[in-house]
């Protein structure tokens, strides 16, 4: 089956950690950019960060700054979020897609975040 599975969320305490993990199964995730974007209850979708195919960060959200990041494992076709620091300002679900602007052929379902105490 082709498709991205996102996984990882959680609830967390404010200043805490997690990572999210976006797996690509039925094709191979190293030909794309990825982005995570995430969707909170009442607002846009927001991009947060997006990787390159050969693992360079190509876009990083001001509200994300010094506190997530993003990499790949091509071995393995998926691509993690780290998320440290965590606000809950941050609540929301998390979504991987190929392409920066999301506009490539594949899109998770995504993964609820929830950082509350």
């Amino acid at each position: 089956q082709v498709q991205l599975v996102e996984s990882g969320g959680g609830l967390v305490q404010p200043g805490g950690s997690l990572r999210l993990s976006c797996e690509a199964t039925g094709f191979n995730l190293d030909y794309y950019a990825v982005v995570w974007f995430r969707q909170a209850p009442g607002k846009g979708r927001e991009a947060v960060l997006c990787i390159s195919k050969t693992d360079g960060t190509l876009y990083e959200a001001d509200s994300v700054k010094g506190r997530f990041t993003i990499s790949r494992d091509n071995a393995k076709n998926t691509v993690y979020l780290q998320m440290n620091r965590l606000k809950p300002e941050d609540t929301a679900v998390y979504i991987c897609a190929t392409g920066c602007d999301g506009s490539g052929p594949y899109r998770g379902q995504g993964t609820q975040v929830t950082v509350s105490s």
